[in-house]
């Protein structure tokens, strides 16, 4: 099978015309720089689709991240770190009330649920940075 019989068969480098009674007439335009418009038609030359098309596709992915996306999530990590310090430092405190007064006071377990429920927004703020 030669290259273009397979590209037909296994993708298309620009998409489907719109079904019947439908129109792709809503145009965005996107600007860019020389430098980052070689970057994108070297991109789609790479995936073997139009820019037009490697666009489209790469903003209608779920998966799709931006900057800031990225930067909220980094700020959340950060900011559950500083809880995550302040139940450390409680923890000390209590431990060292515990061997000095030979007793572990019952407000402490308040300390451990917070701690427990610190663990899933941090598992789960890990996993978003990870995915991306």
């Amino acid at each position: 099978m030669t290259d273009e019989n397979e590209r037909r068969l296994f993708g298309r480098t620009r998409r489907r015309n719109a079904p019947a009674g439908e129109k792709r007439d809503i145009v965005y335009r996107v600007g860019c720089t020389l430098d980052e418009s070689t970057q994108l038609r070297a991109r789609a030359v790479v995936k073997g689709v139009t820019v037009p098309r490697l666009l489209f596709e790469a903003a209608m992915n779920e998966h799709v991240e931006t900057t800031t996306d990225r930067k909220e999530a980094i700020a959340e990590l950060f900011a559950v770190r500083r809880l995550l310090a302040n139940i450390a430092n409680n923890t000390n405190q209590l431990a060292k009330f515990a061997n000095t007064e030979s007793t572990f006071p019952t407000e402490a377990a308040a300390v451990v649920d917070e701690y427990r429920a610190l663990v899933p927004e941090i598992q789960a703020v890990v996993r978003r940075l990870a995915d991306s």
